[in-house]
């Protein structure tokens, strides 16, 4: 009786090396022969002393080759994947995602957040806020570097505070 596994996998890779082994065979010598059934009453012929038991072939080092690889790699396959959704499930992720939204353009500016840099989703909020909407998140943004009129000044040497660059969000998608 043969125990299937669940695995389409593992059957498969099973099937091949089985049906591999079939078509090249082991290293040990042919089918056995026979002799042919008598068909009447032969002269007895010569004698010949039955063959001493042959030597078992030295036991060969273990080298799994590419089938049982092939057969490992198989066997790790579920845990290498991601499983997969049914349509179903890839239906109501599209549906959760596609909530109804609008692109709009405008420029406002990045305010400073707390860690110094630009807070560019407060600004993507206040653009679509500007255009009737409640929220937004930002897709493109602008960086301009601002100088006062000192660094005109010919032979006045740059400061670090003389520039700062400003972040502006340009367009965003917006919800209610």
């Amino acid at each position: 009786m043969m125990v299937r596994s669940g695995n389409p996998a593992v059957r498969l890779s099973r099937l091949i090396s089985a049906v591999l082994l079939l078509l090249f065979g082991s290293s040990t010598a042919g089918w056995p022969q026979s002799a042919p059934p008598a068909l009447g009453v032969q002269e007895p012929g010569p004698q010949v002393a039955p063959p001493t038991s042959t030597p078992a072939p030295p036991a060969r080092e273990d080298n799994p080759g590419l089938i049982n690889e092939m057969s490992k790699l198989f066997d790790k396959l579920p845990s290498i994947l991601p499983p997969l959704k049914s349509p179903s499930e890839t239906m109501n992720d599209l549906s959760r995602l596609a909530k109804p939204s609008s692109m709009v353009s405008g420029r406002v500016a990045c305010p400073a957040s707390s860690n110094g840099g630009p807070d560019c989703k407060q600004a993507a909020d206040l653009l679509c806020q500007s255009k009737g909407y409640k929220e937004g998140k930002g897709l493109n943004a602008d960086s301009a570097e601002k100088c006062s009129a000192k660094v005109l000044i010919p032979g006045r040497t740059r400061r670090p505070d003389d520039c700062r660059t400003d972040t502006f969000v340009t367009s965003a998608l917006c919800q209610n």
